[in-house]
């Protein structure tokens, strides 16, 4: 296994990760790399197989040791009763009674209110350049959310201000000071969703969460603890995901030139895929190893770590033709974009539809819309999303 040297915070590297993919995917379907200490996988094959081997798994296994800091304790109770980070059978039994609640229809439900909501964001933008990210692209999934879940509206900016305290604990760049916010974060998202949960069980609502309280199978529910982690986990990883998605896409469209046969009803399944594909919001995802096993000639053994790196399966060429092309005319395959296996994203049918419906309606809306700055990624791998979109037209 070839040793690979890349900081995941290095400007050039932020700017284009995928040159680094590329020279990795040449390498071998594993490389070790020296700035994580862990080997990673960066080509299609190897990602895919990782990801539906219940050998691995995000579970940390019995008998590693790991750090407990004390200041971190209401990050990691969130942690402790989130579905993304447990195994079967916790896992099976977690993502059984969420899937009661968050059922397709209840997703496919939410398209007349994200058309309305669009159009009323859209009619609210200002004639002078302006940032599109928090105008619409941010806009979009977070106030969806809040209305699937049942939570008020209003409550937006101050959920985004904890989603966004909480998610930089993932990211490459973070400092003490950074732990410390997310740590108050979790307590106070918490706090804030026990008060509302208790109110849900007196009070039930059509929404999400009084769904998730009432999801039950043969006597099993949620506890109050796997409610708030839920919650957390749907605006957390939802919102994220959807606004990069979406701001990724907008600027690989207007960078690089768009065909409103794209945007149609007949092709605007196919664009979403190719910008989940080409570009999408999350990079890297890890899993432990739960037992010896030998994946492209490299030994894991019970409670290594591997990294592995969806963009660059998602652009590899033994899966793709011309992968470093966006082409929306391509063929839709199954990507990387949203994980796999188990842990294949629950939320993943409504970024899909809140891109499938926030797309055309921008452009159909803007059709002049034109980038007014050059855009630029933010500091936040393994999260890959931009700083700001600005924009006029």
């Amino acid at each position: 296994m070839q040793t690979v040297i890349q900081s995941p915070t290095d400007p050039a590297f932020v700017q284009d990760p995928y040159r680094f993919y590329q020279n990795c995917r040449s390498l071998g379907g594993l490389c070790y790399w020296q700035d994580y200490d862990m080997p990673a996988a960066f080509r299609r094959a190897a990602v895919h197989a990782i990801l539906r081997d219940r050998r691995f798994g995000r579970e940390i296994p019995p008998g590693i040791a790991t750090a407990t800091p004390a200041h971190l304790a209401p990050f990691l109770a969130v942690e402790a009763h989130s579905m993304l980070e447990a195994e079967p059978p916790r896992h099976t039994r977690l993502r059984r009674l969420v899937m009661r609640a968050f059922t397709s229809r209840e997703i496919k439900a939410q398209q007349a209110d994200l058309t309305a909501l669009c159009h009323s964001l859209i009619d609210a933008f200002p004639a002078e350049p302006f940032d599109l990210l928090p105008a619409y692209c941010t806009q979009v999934p977070v106030i969806t959310i809040c209305r699937l879940l049942g939570v008020p509206c209003e409550m937006a900016p101050q959920l985004l201000d904890w989603s966004h305290a909480m998610v930089t604990m993932y990211q490459a760049s973070k400092t003490h000071a950074d732990e410390l916010a997310a740590a108050t974060a979790a307590q106070d998202f918490s706090d804030f969703l026990s008060g509302y949960i208790d109110k849900r069980r007196s009070d039930p609502q059509d929404d999400l969460i009084t769904r998730l309280i009432l999801a039950e199978e043969e006597g099993d529910s949620l506890s109050t603890d796997e409610l708030i982690g839920t919650c957390i986990l749907l605006l957390n990883a939802g919102h994220e995901a959807t606004v990069h998605a979406l701001g990724n896409g907008v600027k690989t469209l207007l960078q690089q030139g768009w065909d409103p046969a794209w945007l149609a009803p007949e092709g605007i399944e196919n664009l979403v895929e190719e910008i989940l594909r080409f570009d999408p919001p999350l990079h890297m995802f890890t899993r432990y190893a739960y037992e010896e096993i030998e994946v492209m000639g490299h030994t894991f053994q019970p409670g290594d770590q591997v990294a592995l790196l969806l963009a660059a399966a998602n652009r590899d060429p033994a899966a793709e033709d011309e992968p470093e092309r966006f082409d929306p005319t391509r063929p839709a395959r199954p990507n990387a974009a949203f994980g796999g296996g188990l842990h294949f994203c629950v939320g993943a049918p409504l970024a899909r539809l809140e891109m499938q419906v926030a797309l055309p309606i921008l452009f159909e809306r803007c059709p002049q819309l034109k980038l007014a700055a050059a855009p630029r990624y933010s500091n936040s791998y393994h999260f890959h999303g931009l700083t700001g979109l600005q924009v006029t037209g």
